[in-house]
């Protein structure tokens, strides 16, 4: 099992829960309002009046096999309007009950 914490611009959101739908990747939590700043590009995301874009993030626990075909697909979806971002980081999980 791996854990998954993707985050994204609020505009990705519909598209987010769509694609986690079509990867079959059922459980997540949601986090609605997070702030901050790209390690690489991209503007920051303070929610303040000089830096309104406000960004979320998504934690999914899924099987080995799911990472692969889901990081694929963000890394499309980030391609395509890089200048929202997007990311996503994966660490094993080691226990759950």
């Amino acid at each position: 099992m791996k854990s998954v914490l993707i985050t994204f611009d609020q505009a990705y959101y519909e598209r987010m829960i769509a694609l986690l739908d079509r990867l079959n990747c059922r459980g997540y939590t949601y986090l609605d309002r997070v702030q901050g700043r790209g390690s690489k590009t991209g503007e920051p995301h303070y929610g303040s009046h000089a830096w309104p874009g406000m960004n979320s993030a998504i934690i999914t626990i899924v099987d080995d096999a799911k990472v692969d075909p889901l990081l694929e697909a963000l890394n499309k979806m980030d391609k395509m309007t890089e200048q929202l971002g997007l990311r996503a980081f994966v660490w094993n999980i080691e226990k759950t009950i």
